[in-house]
């Protein structure tokens, strides 16, 4: 399947491994964190991080590298679905997207540790996909 880039949220960028690794390692480090603490919304904010992060990498994997601008999230949820093949993955992103704006420009939200741990172990199963796709398109050694 083809995949489109539109040039509003994406500007093509030739990324060598080097750099694709790094920016793996910063999604596995907020992932790390995720799993590491205790707080609910800690794990949550760590893991859509982790989730946005993986986006961004498999994009610049494929020669595009996001602009920031309104809305680029919904559209590196989306990608992330498309490269990966993973509907779900824009449907719990997209929640998971709402409810960390809900948390910044709505005075907040609670997460309970069900939820977090639910979200924590979803983006723990995308961030391993990636990465074997990563591994596949030789961007990751």
């Amino acid at each position: 399947m083809k995949i489109s880039f539109d040039k509003k949220f994406f500007e093509k960028k030739k990324a060598e491994n080097k750099l694709i690794n790094r920016h793996f390692q910063a999604a596995l480090k907020d992932l790390k964190i995720a799993s590491r603490d205790k707080e609910p919304e800690v794990i949550f904010v760590f893991s859509y991080s982790a989730l946005i992060k993986t986006g961004i990498v498999l994009a610049l994997s494929m020669g595009h590298r996001v602009r920031s601008r309104q809305g680029h999230h919904i559209v590196v949820i989306e990608k992330l679905a498309q490269i990966l093949g993973e509907k779900d993955i824009e449907a719990i992103g997209n929640i998971m997207r709402k409810k960390r704006n809900l948390d910044l420009y709505e005075g907040g939200i609670i997460i309970s540790a069900e939820e977090a741990k639910d979200y924590l172990e979803f983006v723990g199963e995308i961030v391993s996909k990636a990465e074997k796709y990563l591994k596949n398109q030789n961007s990751l050694f």
